[in-house]
């Protein structure tokens, strides 16, 4: 591992000192391990060293130099036997540090990385010898993911390759109320105009009329903007509300069949309406320029009435922001709505992907793979998956009726630190890693009722049905998918917004779509079909 150090030492690498940041010291907990019998602990005899490499997220940085200071990894340190020395890039250089080690050809024990993302897929990187297949391995030393796959079997198929591949530890989302996000609406306004909570796309049009004539925000000005969204293809993007037409402005499903949303009918319907709305101003004028900061200017100026949202970044944040000079300003998330296509559709990728790519797995050079395997696997089972979630009893949580409540110190932090800062103290489930994220910590960072009510609202609302799972490519077929894609995603977004803004006649449509057609959509719904049907057919 020397000279993967040396790669990585110009600017912040890899860092084991105490905690430094100016909090408080946490108060002293009851020692764990009550269970580590019954888990086969230690994990081995003589303490055992493992390196692994794993971007730092902002909330470890803000106190801590290392995910070693996190108390979680200290505690199971003692339990298990393993100390691991993180391998840590400079922020902001992750994907080019990444490739570094990946050119270098000296890899750390274990690399936690977005496996999709990669080059080929992680299939590649098993074949060039990188990182190493787990079946075997797995269901020898990993009892507890093991059980985890068989009482989740969907799971299980997100986690392998076509091919039966395990070669991952993930970070698993399987509660959908970790996984939600959708319409957000300002409530007072809605209160002070009578209207109640939008379910059709007729009664957002209503609604989205009302904030436009009927000066909800009470200035007189004229200047609500009834429906804002971002530029791209983000969740709060326009791209959003092809879902009451019963397409995506992207490949999905319609039982089984793989189709291309830009080329239905379903989508015609969507620009038409989408410029009616534009051409009325109920869509936000510039919706084709405006940024994150543009989008967050648009809601503190109290001028947005409705939106695509998360329940963090957005919708509690501008609660955050906003209710301290303004008592009355309140959101609410409505249901994804109902329009041509009969049915609320959902398609926020997030409630499909329970396993998003992100996951540990065992480098080829690594020289202790059966310890390596159990310490991983200890993430998943009672005692670890409290430690990842919650921290250490006693000091970041106590037991109150069988639940796991963060102590005074997480939550009303004496050195005044947001509760997502101060869990990542002591837990990494306020960012990610190989784990089960579980429900009850989510639940404790939401800061305002109106945020449960939300999630729940989306969580149980909603089908689904559209949206493709997971699938992954071959190589070659990536290859030829991305140069097909990438000019198509240029061309349909750039003539989308053409449409709505009345730059082009909707007369054109079929010309849109001969365009399409000719630049090889035909041979991408092929290549997306026969991933699908390999992802249904694993085993």
């Amino acid at each position: 591992m020397k000279e993967l150090f040396l790669i990585l030492a110009a600017g912040a690498v890899m860092s084991m000192s105490a905690f430094a940041g100016g909090a408080k010291e946490a108060p002293a907990g009851k020692p764990s391990g009550a269970t580590a019998a019954a888990e086969g602990l230690p994990i081995v005899k003589e303490p055992l060293t493992l390196t692994m490499f794993e971007s730092l997220n902002s909330k470890v940085a803000s106190t801590m130099k290392s995910n070693a200071e996190i108390a979680c990894y200290k505690e199971m340190e003692k339990l298990t036997g393993i100390k691991v020395k993180f391998v840590h890039p400079p922020i902001g250089q992750e994907n080019e540090q990444f490739n570094l080690m990946l050119a270098s050809g000296d890899y750390p024990d274990i690399i936690f990385w977005g496996w999709n993302g990669v080059a080929g897929g992680p299939g590649s990187m098993i074949a060039s010898k990188v990182i190493v297949r787990l079946n075997e391995s797995m269901d020898q030393y990993a009892p507890n993911l093991k059980k985890l796959y068989a009482e989740n079997p969907e799971v299980r198929r997100q986690a392998m390759l076509d091919d039966g591949t395990q070669y991952l530890f993930p970070f698993i989302r399987l509660d959908p109320f970790v996984r939600a996000g959708g319409p957000v609406v300002r409530q007072d306004w809605l209160d002070k105009l009578s209207l109640p909570l939008p379910k059709t796309l007729q009664d957002w049009y209503v609604m989205l009329k009302a904030f436009k004539e009927k000066d909800p925000n009470g200035n007189g000005k004229a200047d609500e903007i009834p429906y804002i969204v971002k530029k791209g293809s983000d969740l709060e993007s326009l791209a959003s509300m092809t879902a009451p037409f019963g397409v995506i402005q992207d490949f999905y499903q319609d039982n089984g069949t793989v189709k291309y949303g830009p080329v239905q009918d379903g989508y015609r319907q969507y620009l038409t309406t989408m410029s009616q709305w534009y051409k009325e101003g109920l869509l936000d004028q510039d919706f084709a320029m405006t940024d994150s900061k543009n989008f967050d200017a648009k809601i503190t100026s109290n001028r947005a009435g409705a939106y695509i949202g998360r329940i963090a970044n957005t919708f509690g944040r501008y609660l955050t922001l906003l209710r301290p000079t303004d008592p009355k300003f309140n959101l609410s998330g409505t249901a994804w709505p109902i329009g041509p296509a009969g049915r609320p559709y959902n398609i926020r990728k997030d409630m499909v992907a329970i396993v998003a790519g992100d996951g540990a797995a065992v480098s080829s050079k690594n020289k202790h793979v059966p310890e390596t395997v159990r310490w991983l696997d200890f993430h998943y089972g009672p005692q670890g998956h409290m430690l990842v979630n919650f921290g250490v009893e006693g000091q970041s949580y106590r037991m109150v009726n069988g639940y796991p409540q963060y102590t005074d110190y997480v939550t009303k932090n004496p050195a005044g630190l947001a509760v997502a800062d101060v869990i990542a103290q002591f837990a990494i489930s306020s960012f990610t890693g190989p784990m089960v994220q579980d429900r009850r910590y989510f639940e404790q960072i939401l800061t305002f009722p109106e945020q449960t009510t939300a999630i729940e609202t989306w969580a149980a609302g909603g089908d689904t049905s559209l949206l493709l799972p997971p699938v992954r490519s071959t190589v070659e077929e990536s290859k030829r998918l991305s140069a097909i894609v990438n000019d198509l995603n240029t061309y349909v977004s750039e003539m989308s917004v053409k449409f709505i803004m009345g730059a082009e006649p909707l007369s054109k449509f079929d010309d849109f779509k001969a365009n399409v057609e000719k630049m090889g959509v035909a041979e991408a719904v092929k290549i997306q079909q026969g991933a699908l049907q390999r992802y249904l057919s694993r085993k």
